[in-house]
């Protein structure tokens, strides 16, 4: 005779069943250029470079509704874009998240440097944050929320 099955008393987990999480795309805006782009490609991540996608000088309220569309993420140094109403309202009606590298006077390389070495935190937040956000980013690796919008 075989022996009895036990049951489990814990229950069935069964976030295992739900897969890994979708990939993240990063949209690098022009300010940024091509350098910090490369940088993240190089670290693992989803780049998309302006080139090909919005026309040089396109204005924000009209690329944020594409990158939304996309549900890419926003990389720039434009620390504006939280002030000025009309970036903001394009910002969340799109459901854009974005992350603005705060320190100034930085070089191309350090600013790629700075994203780099903030991927992992970064793609936690857009991971853990349901609505549109604007989120600072600096020189000494503080990934931190402005706001959350929506």
């Amino acid at each position: 005779m075989g022996a009895r099955r036990l049951k489990s008393k814990t229950p069935f987990d069964t976030s295992s069943l739900e897969g890994p999480p979708e990939p993240l795309v990063f949209y690098i805006d022009e300010c940024l250029g091509k350098g910090v782009g490369e940088a993240l490609q190089q670290a693992g991540a989803d780049v998309r470079l302006p080139e090909g996608f919005v026309a040089r000088g396109t204005r924000d309220e009209e690329w944020l509704a594409r990158i939304g569309r996309q549900k890419w993420i926003v990389l720039t140094k434009d620390k504006n874009i939280r002030l000025h109403r009309y970036e903001r309202e394009a910002l969340i009606r799109a459901g854009v998240k974005a992350f603005v590298l705060t320190s100034g006077n930085l070089t191309g390389a350090e600013m790629a440097q700075v994203f780099v070495r903030n991927l992992v935190k970064m793609q936690r937040l857009v991971r853990e944050t349901d609505h549109a956000f604007i989120a600072k980013v600096t020189r000494a690796d503080v990934v931190m929320l402005y706001e959350r919008m929506g």
